[in-house]
C-alpha cells in the first residue's frame, strides 16, 4: 500500500513558526477501507498493552519525546497534567482500562502509531481537504464544524486547517464531519511535531499508520 504514497510537509503560519521553532505538521493522503482490525493488529496492541505498568505510565514524561510535548502544552498555555499530551492519554486509558481496546482499523492504526512512537497522528476524509493542510491561528470569522456542533472560534487559536476551513484545534479531535467515515473513499492521514521531537519519528508515525492500514484480503464492518 505505501509504494507511490507521497509524504508532505504541511505550512506553518510565518508568525506561528517564529513563535514557536520546531513546530510542524506532515501528513499523507492514503486509500479508505473500512473494516474491522485483523487478529494480528490485535495481537500488536495486546503486547503494547502488556508492557504499559504504573511505573512505566509515570516515568513516561521524562523521555524525550512525551517531555517535548508537555513543554509545547505549557507554552501554549495548557497544563499538561490536566490537558494531557496524547501519548499519556493513551497511556492512562490502559491503565484505567487493563488493555489498550481495539475498536476498529483506523482507529488501532493511529493508536499503535502514538504508543510506539509517541506522535499523535489524526485522520481525516481527504475528500473534504482543499489543498494543503497546515498549521495557522484563527481569524474572526473561522468556524469549527457545521450546524448545532458549529461555532465561531476566538482569533488567535491554533488551528489545523486547509485553504478554505478548519478542520480542528491544534492537538484536538477534527470536527466530526471532517472526519473519517463509511463513506469514506481517502483519508489525509497527519502528524504535527514540536521542538525537541525528531523529523524521523513524526515520519515514523505515519508511516506505521499507513503500514497497518494496509488493507487485507477481506475487509470487515464499518469503522
Amino acid at each position: 500500500m505505501s509504494e507511490g504514497l507521497e509524504l508532505r510537509a504541511g505550512s506553518v503560519e510565518p508568525r506561528v513558526q517564529a513563535e514557536f521553532p520546531g513546530l510542524s505538521l506532515d501528513w499523507i493522503t492514503v486509500p479508505a477501507r473500512p473494516r474491522d482490525s485483523p487478529p494480528e493488529v490485535r495481537r500488536r496492541l495486546k503486547l503494547l498493552a502488556d508492557r504499559y505498568r504504573g511505573a512505566n505510565v509515570v516515568a513516561m514524561r521524562t523521555r524525550p519525546i512525551p517531555h517535548a510535548y508537555r513543554a509545547f502544552f505549557r507554552q501554549i498555555g495548557l497544563d499538561p497534567d490536566v490537558s494531557r499530551i496524547p501519548s499519556e492519554r493513551a497511556a492512562v486509558a490502559r491503565l484505567l482500562h487493563g488493555e489498550f481496546r481495539s475498536e476498529d482499523l483506523l482507529r488501532d492504526a493511529l493508536l499503535i502509531a502514538l504508543i510506539e512512537t509517541g506522535v499523535p497522528v489524526w485522520a481525516l476524509d481527504a475528500d473534504l481537504v482543499t489543498g494543503g493542510l497546515g498549521i495557522r491561528t484563527t481569524i474572526s470569522d473561522d468556524i469549527l464544524g457545521t450546524g448545532d456542533r458549529g461555532g465561531h472560534l476566538a482569533p488567535g487559536r491554533l488551528v489545523v486547517a486547509d485553504a478554505d476551513r478548519v478542520h480542528g484545534l491544534l492537538f484536538g479531535d477534527p470536527a466530526p464531519e471532517r472526519r473519517v467515515g463509511s463513506g469514506t473513499t481517502r483519508m489525509a492521514l497527519f502528524a504535527v511535531g514540536v521542538h525537541g521531537v525528531p523529523a524521523m519519528a513524526v515520519r515514523e508515525a505515519l508511516w506505521v499508520s499507513v503500514e497497518l492500514l494496509d488493507p487485507g484480503p477481506e475487509p470487515g464492518t464499518g469503522w
